[in-house]
């Protein structure tokens, strides 16, 4: 009897943790544009802001509809757009909105307005805000791995054309387009060039950071290092051979690096984070650390 009430706990415990929910998001107006179809780009589709599986569905004469079924409790984040990042939703005067974030734990509904969308608005020229410590080392350096081209950046520490005698670390860091400048950020620039100015003068720490431009759409696979039914081929396997066996030794014959493992570094954030855990497992020889942000395990 005892072994019976336990299994009987047992199973409705199971049942709590591994309860499914279903989620309903429904637009009720958008200010604008109120014919045009709104897709949902988050955290669970990898912000793929035209995503045809996550388009919301007519309801009613004015409201769209989206559901979620079967979702574990938890949070996740999303934005509605009508198809790229170009069209995501703002406030009534144009401006970027924080992502929206559902807190699941029961079947949820929940119903938006949309004030805006960003097309609405002219954009201002963005400023160019890379320190004078960046340049681009190549707009277009040969990916002999992936036959493509990419455009690659090099920060070079305050003090690097100072000491002449002196080698730095190197960070080779993914998603250059976001490290730097405005000018070429998504939803902001990183702001490393800033960060390590400032450790340079206030520990006097530095190093040289080596950005690589992400593919557009080959980002996916190419800091993918697995198959995948959605995403297709990973590439993340030619994509590090790329860095480890073409573009680091270019770098360390230009400029005055450390070259071992103990002073060679790679960070990135989401697939890049991802890309960047894979690196040190696949070449601990040449890596010595990673820097992992908001990796994309889910892949």
């Amino acid at each position: 009897m005892k072994q019976f009430f336990l299994l009987i706990v047992f199973s409705c415990c199971c049942s709590f943790l591994f309860a499914q929910y279903s989620v309903r998001l429904i637009v009720t107006d958008a200010a604008t544009q109120k014919g045009a179809d709104i897709y949902l780009a988050g955290d669970f589709n990898n912000w793929n802001p035209g995503d045809y599986n996550f388009k919301m569905k007519i309801f009613g004469a004015t409201r769209k509809v989206y559901v979620f079924k079967d979702v574990a409790a938890g949070k996740f984040a999303f934005k509605f757009t009508r198809g790229s990042w170009e069209k995501v939703e703002s406030t009534a005067k144009g401006e970027d909105l924080e992502n929206h974030e559902v807190e699941v734990s029961s079947d949820t509904s929940l119903s938006f307005s949309i004030a805006g969308w960003k097309d609405d608005f002219p954009d201002k020229p963005k400023p160019n805000t890379a320190s004078k410590q960046v340049q681009v080392l190549d707009t277009a350096f040969f990916m002999s791995q992936l036959n493509r081209y990419r455009k690659v950046w090099v920060y070079l520490p305050v003090n690097y054309n100072l000491l002449k005698s002196k080698s730095f670390p190197v960070i080779y860091m993914h998603d250059g387009q976001n490290l730097f400048n405005e000018q070429t950020a998504f939803s902001g620039e990183w702001g490393v060039d800033e960060c390590l100015d400032t450790l340079q003068k206030q520990l006097n720490k530095d190093c040289i950071v080596i950005g690589i431009d992400n593919g557009g759409d080959k980002r996916m696979n190419e800091y993918n290092p697995y198959d995948d039914k959605k995403f297709g081929k990973g590439e993340g396997d030619l994509y590090l051979d790329f860095i480890t066996q073409t573009l680091k030794p270019f770098i360390d014959n230009r400029f005055r690096t450390q070259k071992d493992r103990q002073h060679t570094f790679i960070a990135g954030s989401s697939m890049g984070g991802l890309i960047s855990m894979y690196a040190i497992k696949r070449y601990p020889d040449v890596f010595g650390a990673a820097g992992v942000f908001s990796p994309s395990f889910w892949i």
